[in-house]
């Protein structure tokens, strides 16, 4: 937990606060904007929360804190009800996972509920509510790694529910060599009939997303840009090759979805010819780093 010693000076005065552990990975921010915001290289508390539905948001936030850097100066009854929050839907049969992993630098992780065995999108802290909740929701099937720097407990949630993981072989590192099922090539390869993983070799070479129905997971491949206004990728935070990433984000013009929902930045909705515009925004400013 947070130490009080530690409170950033910035915070607004009250119970909730951020300390000065935080690695600005922007969880809180996007999960409680009403609560938290950026102040520097680092989240504040500007706002306490003034409802019962804000202050659970709130204590939801500091659950999913990867570095444990949000805090209370009062103990709070209302942990356990925050717990059975978990995951949170986002949408139909899609639901965010929280407890993010500092191992992954705060990646978010989803959950997709399905008929024919539910999915786990990248790996969040093995927390054992979160656990008890995905026993509950039918457990897990696929674990899909969308590349080596999201993987945190996959070992802990493989061994409890004897899913079998999936990443691409140009992505697998001492940590992930024993996955189940280990993808290959540049082609699209069709898993189930609602689940298409997409190579999108750049941020790393063995990158993936998956496209499940409406919704596409885009690991640190795509995420939203709120001060651009469009779809975008984090050229500095590309390990193997801006070139590939730009060429491999052409590949996602030629599928349909309604959502992106990466592991690191913000989430977008839109309906498909929005999305295709916002993407096709996003090469052109891609492209322009090329230079």
């Amino acid at each position: 937990m947070a130490k009080q010693h530690l409170r950033r000076s910035e915070n607004i005065q009250g119970n909730f606060f951020v300390d000065s552990t935080c690695i600005d990975c922007d969880t809180c921010r996007w999960m409680a904007p009403e609560i938290f915001r950026k102040e520097g290289e680092q989240s504040i508390v500007y706002h306490q929360p003034t409802s019962h539905e804000l202050e659970l948001k709130t204590i939801r936030a500091m659950l999913s804190c990867p570095t444990f850097s949000i805090g209370s100066m009062e103990k709070t009854n209302k942990i356990k009800e925050a717990q059975v929050g978990f995951p949170i839907c986002i949408d139909t049969n899609v639901f965010h996972c929280g407890y993010h992993s500092e191992n992954s630098y705060g990646a978010s992780s989803y959950f997709l509920q399905r008929e024919k065995g539910n999915v786990l999108v990248d790996s969040p802290r093995f927390a054992r509510p979160l656990v008890k909740r995905l026993e509950e929701m039918g457990g897990i099937k696929y674990m899909y790694l969308t590349h080596r720097d999201d993987v945190a407990d996959h070992k802990k949630y493989q061994k409890h529910f004897n899913c079998k993981r999936l990443i691409h072989i140009d992505d697998i590192s001492y940590d992930t060599k024993d996955v189940e099922i280990k993808l290959s090539g540049n082609e699209a390869i069709q898993i189930e009939k609602d689940l298409v993983v997409i190579p999108v070799p750049g941020h790393t070479k063995g990158h993936t997303v998956l496209l499940f129905r409406k919704y596409l997971f885009t690991g640190d491949h795509l995420a939203w840009s709120p001060s651009r206004g469009h779809l975008y990728a984090f050229r500095d935070a590309c390990w193997y090759s801006w070139t590939e990433q730009t060429m491999s984000m052409y590949k996602l013009l030629e599928y349909d979805f309604e959502w992106v929902l990466p592991g690191h930045g913000r989430s977008y909705q839109a309906d498909i010819q929005t999305m295709h515009e916002s993407l096709k925004n996003c090469l052109k400013w891609m492209e322009s780093k090329l230079l």
